[in-house]
């Protein structure tokens, strides 16, 4: 390791100062040294492409700095088969139109690849707070979301290595007065007119965000030599550091699970309510009605609309979600069911393939399942760690914050039955013809677990039923009501949303 080569932040030291000493690397040293650390890396990115882990490698810092430069090395030193790169530049039409975190999320590289990224979820806070188009509360609100993002990410096994390339401010003038005018554009000499308050927002933001999961490395880039090697050096000892991490034990299975009272919100409902046939057949076509016209307001309003149906097999979701999109033009909504993850998704955060499927502003995406899957079936039945769906409620809360700020209306369903009446629609299921694909012998296993499902269940209302994403218990024994108490919920929380 070359002296001065790496300044991991660490509160209560000159920060950027450090990062201004003018430290060279002469050829000689580059000659001797290159070749090895190209070597290390080709080597790291080989263990990373037969692990269960991801690398995503975050190039920021001042304009002039080699941040370009930068990642046409690692191209150049590195298999291009096992790498992507991104440049953020501004947010596409898609983009504007859903949560700012999409176009992050679907852009993360699966288990054994890496990916780059010019520029990240860190450029819009900070250039806003710069040109003074955000407040420092607006900074801190956007910093700490940044902290929850990547702190999922490193325990979704993805090495997050997050590069800073500093220069001082005469040597940026100089570099950019030195470069050709195809590469200048007004956009850079703004930046350089308001280095100065950059430098302090840029330190501010990196003090608050270099934290043990996710630190900080601020390179040098004063010397071009110098800036690679550091730069190769940081990325090879981060994968090679996490890879060598031993792994957690296999967790055991979980078969039950007990409150401290046998009372829940579960066993309070009264699943004896009914609707005459008469009745639905009268109100269902008027709340149809009612909600073909709410929704077709959606675009003119620039919101979407999210609906979560969850609960036991059999209880009648996919019934109900037929006569809510009855209600719709079949070009203003999606129903997504979620089964099993594939090998494509599995090699991702758990989140990813729900952010990929989002609504767009103005329309309509209905979750057959969802990702509560990870407090439910992969709670009960051992997939994932105790560790991951303990801290996947207020992940979950964090992700549907971010859909509600982007303008979606959020509404989650629960249909409750009664293990007789799920026994009654199981062979009911058996005996009929058309019916007995939707029957398993999964569906069957699940039943033995019915009273863990349920608690499971009573703590995800708890911890995730927010103002801005209600929990709704709907009485599902009788398919009627059911379905009635689902389009009036809806219609309600647009009619209320819309306005």
């Amino acid at each position: 390791m070359l002296p001065q080569m790496r300044y991991a932040l660490r509160r209560g030291c000159p920060m950027f100062e450090a990062a201004e000493l003018g430290v060279e690397v002469d050829k000689k040293t580059w000659k001797a040294q290159s070749p090895k650390a190209r070597e290390a890396l080709l080597k790291a990115q080989h263990d990373l492409a037969v692990s269960r882990y991801s690398c995503v490698v975050l190039v920021s810092g001042v304009e002039g700095a080699g941040k370009r430069e930068t990642v046409n090395l690692l191209l150049e030193w590195m298999d291009p088969r096992g790498i992507r790169t991104h440049v953020m530049q501004e947010r596409t039409d898609e983009e504007l139109a859903r949560p700012e975190y999409y176009r992050f999320w679907r852009r993360l590289p699966p288990a054994g690849r890496a990916g780059i990224f010019l520029g990240s979820w860190y450029s819009r806070p900070i250039v806003e707070r710069t040109f003074g188009r955000a407040s420092d509360k607006d900074l801190d609100a956007a910093l700490d979301r940044n902290i929850e993002f990547e702190r999922m990410l490193v325990h979704e096994n993805t090495i997050l290595v997050k590069l800073w390339m500093h220069i001082g401010k005469k040597l940026q003038k100089k570099r950019l007065q030195a470069m050709p005018a195809w590469r200048i554009t007004d956009r850079d000499w703004k930046f350089f007119k308001r280095y100065d308050e950059f430098k302090q927002i840029s330190e501010h933001a990196l003090r608050r965000t270099s934290t043990a999961e996710a630190p900080w490395h601020i390179i040098e880039a004063t010397d071009e030599r110098h800036r690679a090697l550091t730069v190769v050096q940081t990325l090879t000892e981060a994968i090679e550091g996490r890879l060598h991490t031993p792994l957690p034990k296999k967790p055991s299975k979980v078969t039950s699970l007990r409150p401290a009272t046998d009372k829940t919100l579960l066993s309070s409902v009264d699943l004896s309510v009914a609707v005459e046939p008469k009745k639905y057949e009268k109100k269902l076509p008027k709340l149809q009605a009612r909600l073909n016209t709410l929704v077709r307001k959606l675009p003119r309003k620039k919101r979407s609309l999210i609906l979560v149906f969850e609960g036991p097999d059999a209880a009648g979701k996919g019934g109900t979600i037929r006569r809510v999109t009855q209600a719709m033009d079949a070009g203003s909504y999606d129903v997504t069911s979620i089964a099993a993850p594939s090998d494509e998704e599995r090699a991702h955060p758990y989140l990813w393939r729900f952010w990929r499927a989002l609504p767009r502003a103005g329309k309509v995406t209905i979750y057959d399942r969802s990702w509560y899957g990870r407090v439910l079936v992969e709670r009960i039945e051992g997939f994932c760690e105790p560790s991951d769906w303990q801290r996947a409620y207020a992940e979950i809360n964090a992700f549907e914050e971010q859909l509600h700020e982007a303008g979606a209306v959020i509404v989650k369903f629960w249909l409750a039955i009664s293990p007789e009446e799920q026994l009654k629609r199981f062979k009911d299921r058996q005996l009929t013809p058309y019916k007995q694909y939707k029957i398993t012998e999964e569906d069957w296993r699940n039943r033995e677990k019915w009273d863990a499902y349920a608690w499971a269940a009573c703590e995800m209302f708890e911890r995730t039923g927010t103002q801005l994403a209600p929990w709704v218990i709907v009485e599902a024994n009788d398919k009627l009501h059911a379905r009635l108490k689902v389009l009036r919920t809806v219609t309600d929380a647009l009619s209320q949303a819309l306005g």
